[in-house]
């Protein structure tokens, strides 16, 4: 019959299938898999590992080589700097989010910008532009200022408490205080009151959530291959629902306060908040807009995006560890004045910028970004790669379906493209001009050359307003207080927790860093 012949003509044309796909695919080669079961899957959470890990193995395998994952499943890591280039041109596109990263976003957050892909992403983030762009940050400088002087206020009291030392150890964590308070106001135009002692369901939540620990490692790697155990009822599962339930309802309280402030007139006209410019883009609908449920999953995204103090926290630590960096870098934030302009934070003071970008370059909140290619693709590389079969190819083919990573953390300290002193904290390296430069990293065009808010269609789309809160508030603190390490051979690594944050060994707790802290004299 005719369905039978169908069915004999597709048993012969599958295999047929499979196989010019693999003539087609580059055979590249990487490290051999420790074990069937896990491969190096255990390993790759460990983010200190990991990132010498990466830069080995180019080193032994090139610039695109494979690692091997659960059950033998590999991924593609791309070092090469014109790869990087071609797939951020192709992100959102030809490589989408992968299925596990697309369950946790819309667990946590919803179906954003964050969760988005292809046509959406692109409506979504033209709709979202409107409010970063630097005129709107500008405006928001005044409000960072004041969170800043609320913390400094809060240390300065604590101080007070010891007065035979002059100096108390504090655990600079509290960073987060100025950052819950800071996009509270500027992006739901409202205040918490976290820097003023009001307690907050969502500060206590978004803090747990940042340093929860309690996910087991063997459930992670499993659900990156089988993501349907993300939709079990799991205690993690059931955590990240309360967040996004709790953090929902602020934002919707805020969302139908300014909605009803438009209506009845009490609204400022022309609202440039990122609460009014996105029900702004409410207003179009979903063919140009913003649809009410993304409304709501934006500003749930934005405060769970703006939260996040990991490169806050670890400044202070570097800075203490560094003495003559703290000291220059005081010396130029009290030469200055007391209330840089947003202008003045991002042209004016360049030590700053250089201790800001090297605090950026060293602790990238994401350690590396994962897609899967949902189309073949051709990838061109900057130099040839020795394949394994001994051939050598100026372009690797990728077949549909293959997990492609870029090591964020990994490339912004890599020797390759830093130079030989790439772990070390040398905010003098920004002054060195196009001939400190190595060819590449100038081939990367993220943020500076580096990798910390990717690029592409999805770069930061909050990087402005990171970049000038950041600096705000290191300005005023370190013109206030000056840092040290409490104690002899303190060490600071990294966290396991959702978001990898700076934590002292022996310490119990995920994101406790406590350092001594004393006012500031002349």
């Amino acid at each position: 019959s005719t369905t039978r012949i169908a069915v004999v003509i597709l048993a012969l044309f599958y295999p047929l299938q499979v196989y010019r796909r693999r003539q087609r695919t580059t055979h590249i080669r990487g490290p051999q898999s420790p074990g069937w079961v896990f491969g190096f899957a255990k390993t790759m959470l460990d983010s200190t590992a990991t990132t010498e890990l990466y830069e080995r193995w180019a080193k032994e395998y090139g610039p695109v080589y494979k690692v091997p994952g659960v059950f033998g499943q590999s991924r593609v890591v791309l070092w090469d700097p014109k790869a990087i280039s071609h797939f951020f041109a192709r992100d959102t596109w030809l490589y989408n989010q992968t299925p596990f990263n697309k369950i946790v976003v819309q667990t946590v957050i919803g179906r954003g910008v964050l969760w988005a892909d292809g046509e959406s992403h692109q409506r979504q983030r033209k709709a979202l532009n409107p409010a970063f762009t630097a005129a709107v940050i500008r405006n928001l400088t005044s409000v960072f200022h004041d969170a800043a002087h609320k913390v400094a206020i809060a240390w300065d009291n604590e101080i007070e408490l010891n007065q035979g030392t002059h100096c108390a150890t504090i655990d600079v964590q509290q960073w987060y205080f100025s950052e819950l308070d800071s996009v509270g106001i500027a992006v739901l135009s409202h205040d918490f009151g976290a820097l003023d002692g009001n307690d907050s369901d969502v500060g206590h939540i978004l803090d747990a959530f940042g340093s929860s620990t309690n996910v087991p490692s063997n459930l992670i790697i499993l659900a990156q291959n089988f993501p349907f155990i993300l939709k079990l009822p799991l205690p993690a599962i059931r955590f990240s629902l309360k967040l996004r339930l709790i953090v929902g309802k602020i934002c919707q309280e805020m969302l139908s306060r300014t909605r009803k402030e438009n209506e009845t007139g009490g609204a400022e006209q022309g609202d440039k908040s990122c609460l009014g410019l996105l029900l702004r883009a409410e207003g179009y609908g979903e063919s140009a807009g913003l649809t009410p449920q993304e409304v709501l999953d934006e500003a749930r995204a934005l405060l769970l995006a703006g939260f996040e103090t990991t490169a806050g926290n670890w400044a202070l630590v570097e800075l203490a560890q560094n003495t003559d960096i703290q000291r220059k870098l005081r010396d130029e934030c009290l030469e200055f004045g007391p209330t840089p302009s947003y202008d003045d934070l991002t042209n004016k003071l360049p030590y700053l910028d250089a201790v800001v970008n090297e605090v950026l370059r060293l602790h990238a909140p994401l350690k590396e970004l994962s897609r899967l290619a949902i189309q073949d693709d051709v990838i061109p590389l900057s130099e040839p790669l020795r394949t394994a079969a001994g051939n050598f190819m100026d372009s690797v083919c990728i077949p549909k379906g293959t997990v492609i990573v870029i090591p964020f953390a990994a490339l912004n300290c890599s020797v390759s493209m830093w130079g030989p002193d790439a772990k070390a904290f040398k905010p003098s390296r920004w002054f060195e001009g196009d001939e400190g430069m190595l060819g590449a990293r100038e081939t990367l065009h993220g943020y500076r050359h580096l990798m910390t808010f990717g690029d592409g269609a999805r770069m930061c789309l909050g990087r402005l307003f990171a970049l000038a809160e950041f600096k705000a508030v290191l300005f005023v603190l370190v013109r206030k207080f000056v840092f040290e390490m409490d104690g002899p051979g303190v060490q600071i690594v990294d966290s396991l927790g959702s978001l990898p944050r700076p934590r002292a060994v022996g310490s119990a707790e995920a994101g406790s860093v406590p350092l001594r802290v004393r006012r500031y004299e002349v």
